[in-house]
């Protein structure tokens, strides 16, 4: 913790400097703070101030009820007033004219950089977490029990406008059998990893109508007799979604549904075909985003300097989409319907309250829940912005929104003339809009890990991990590196000195190499170097550390490798056929890359690595 406090106020000073203020007393108030509240106050309460100051720049003036906890001079508090008082007059707390953009951006990273570190949380703040978790089941529910016909009646026909075609494709591929399954590489409920998932014991009977178990686990019929062994879980029977947390701040833990491995098995097949028939529509692909965040971060920024344009943020967006609501989605395509729940947990497992009936679609960690999101929120972001109109929506009025309107899972952007309908109508189907990190009052928005105001970038650079002691300590050292460069391209040098003695110290060997090299080195805006040349290519290289992460042994034969082959040839069969026909839409993908990273040896070792490393050798810096 000591070498956090060292790096805050390295950036600290090297801030003030760059706004002609003093940061003396700022530094000794957090010192102070930390040696009394420990790391939380980093962490948590002065990420909390970091919030307090984006609300008042969205309102334009400081109010009484923020910063609490913080002492004040005049209306602004006390901590970092060098700063603020360049974008709030220190009298009235009114947003002045024209704000330091730089004071905004320095505040911002000064109170938020410690905000998203990975550390485990105390037993109860992760006992809150699952009673938390348990608590929206409850909500789900009575959302469920509110909604008027009327409400599902206009949710259906705008999702009707929306995805009919896509969802036509979709459906003819699920009748013709044309899905084609896949292992995600995490765990599963069944405690199965890597290629073991291959060997299936066990396939619930719901999922035998949709994805017949001889033709989903088996290479051919030759193998028939491999089925024996199997058995058909029925739906009293079907091993439920393990509930498990994992680390993401401190004050808050992520919980995380992993499903069994049949059903997430089958889950991969669906979502291929439901990512390619949305990535080659036309609207929707400007629309949804899944694998692409610049067009959300583009719109925030012209929101920001224009201010037509809101961003909203929900808060425990997966968990709050109701089952009813993709019924209601895909109510006219009764095979894809059939299949997606089919493949869907109907019972989680949630640490401390045993096994319980889920209402929501499904847990972060099922492979359908980010894109059923996208297309739920979709569906009621247009039907707001139908209520604000008044009149139906069609195709012509989609099409002039469609460079206006953007989702990309819980990221949304709305056009600020039906913000208010459109929150109203998420609400009202049980989403919850976060008022702390959604905006369209002032200039600042936020969006996708973008942050602007007035048109400038005071986006900031994040601390991940903590600050490593020992070249042992490889996640620290990879994120601490990553810091290094981040902050040097931000421009904050007298800070990227310190830590690149902090790093010199550990690694020994720390060279200056490209951002393409594999080494763990300094990013420069001056080149790379080279400590020698190679003999045979005579391309140049340094010498210093490079991530190795090595799959585990994991050995598959007989039949279950068959089958992993096939699958994995059939799958890049369907890609280059995709690619080939990119030419009908020049100048869009055709597809999402939907071939497995795979080595060669994938049938001897497979699967996410047990351990990170970092090795000491000769590379290129390029």
């Amino acid at each position: 913790m000591k070498s956090l406090m060292t790096l805050w106020k390295s950036l600290a000073m090297e801030a003030a400097r760059v706004c002609g203020t003093s940061t003396t007393r700022d530094i000794q108030t957090v010192t102070r703070r930390v040696e009394h509240e420990g790391l939380s106050f980093l962490t948590i309460t002065l990420t909390n101030f970091g919030k307090d100051f984006e609300k008042s720049l969205d309102q334009g003036f400081v109010d009484r009820n923020l910063f609490l906890g913080f002492q004040r001079k005049g209306c602004l508090p006390r901590l970092l007033s060098g700063f603020t008082g360049l974008v709030f007059d220190p009298g009235s707390g009114v947003l002045l004219h024209t704000p330091s953009v730089e004071a905004i951006r320095v505040v911002r990273q000064l109170t938020l950089m410690f905000g998203k570190m990975h550390l485990e949380c105390s037993s109860e703040r992760t006992s809150a977490a699952i009673r938390g978790y348990v608590q929206c089941e409850k909500d789900v529910r009575e959302s469920d029990a509110r909604l008027s016909a009327h409400d599902k009646a206009d949710f259906h026909r705008v999702s009707r406008l929306l995805f009919q075609k896509v969802f036509t494709e979709m459906d003819r591929k699920v009748y013709y059998g044309e899905i084609l399954p896949k292992h995600g590489p995490g765990a599963t409920a069944d405690a199965k990893h890597g290629n073991a998932k291959y060997r299936h014991n066990t396939w619930p009977a719901r999922l035998d109508q949709w994805f017949p178990a001889g033709d989903y686990i088996l290479p051919n019929h030759r193998f028939v007799d491999e089925l024996d062994p199997v058995h058909d879980l029925e739906p009293g029977a079907e091993i439920p979604v393990k509930v498990i947390t994992v680390p993401k701040t401190l004050k808050t833990p992520r919980i995380i549904g992993v499903e069994p491995t049949a059903m997430q098995y089958a889950q991969q097949g669906v979502l291929t075909v439901v990512l390619d028939a949305l990535e080659r529509d036309d609207f929707l692909s400007r629309v949804i985003g899944f694998d692409d965040q610049t067009p959300n971060q583009r719109l925030a920024r012209q929101g920001s300097l224009h201010g037509d344009l809101a961003t909203l943020d929900l808060s425990e967006a997966s968990d709050r989409v109701s089952n009813e609501h993709v019924l209601l989605l895909c109510k006219d395509h009764p095979h894809l319907s059939g299949a997606v729940q089919a493949c869907r947990s109907r019972k989680a497992r949630v640490p401390g309250h045993g096994v319980i009936r889920l209402a929501k679609f499904a847990s972060m960690g099922s492979a359908l829940c980010f894109p059923f999101e996208a297309m739920v929120f979709t569906t009621l972001v247009f039907l707001g912005i139908e209520r604000e109109l008044s009149t139906s929506l069609d195709r012509k009025t989609l099409y002039r929104l469609r460079d206006q309107v953007r989702i990309y899972g819980d990221d949304i952007l709305v056009p600020v003339d039906f913000v208010s309908s459109v929150v109203h109508t998420l609400e009202s189907f049980g989403a919850r809009v976060n008022a702390n990190k959604s905006f369209w009052t002032g200039k600042f928005r936020e969006s996708c890990g973008k942050e602007y105001y007035a048109g400038e970038d005071v986006s900031i650079v994040r601390v991940r991990e903590m600050l490593p002691t020992r070249p042992s300590n490889a996640a620290e050292v990879i994120s601490t590196v990553s810091l290094r460069n981040q902050l040097y391209m931000a421009g904050y040098w007298q800070t990227v000195r310190w830590l690149d003695e902090q790093l010199s110290g550990i690694l020994k060997q720390f060279p200056t190499v490209l951002p393409s090299s594999p080494v763990l080195g300094r990013h420069s805006f001056l080149g790379f170097e080279t400590h020698r040349s190679d003999k045979h290519l005579h391309s140049p290289l340094v010498k210093g550390w490079k991530v190795s992460a090595r799959p585990p042994s994991d050995p598959l034969d007989g039949p279950a490798a068959l089958t992993k082959c096939l699958l994995l040839m059939e799958r890049r069969s369907a890609r280059r056929k995709q690619t080939d026909l990119s030419g009908i839409n020049p100048g869009r993908p055709a597809t999402l890359d939907i071939s497995p990273t795979v080595g060669v040896s994938h049938l001897e070792r497979y699967g996410r690595p047990k351990t990170v490393r970092i090795n000491l050798g000769w590379h290129s810096p390029v």
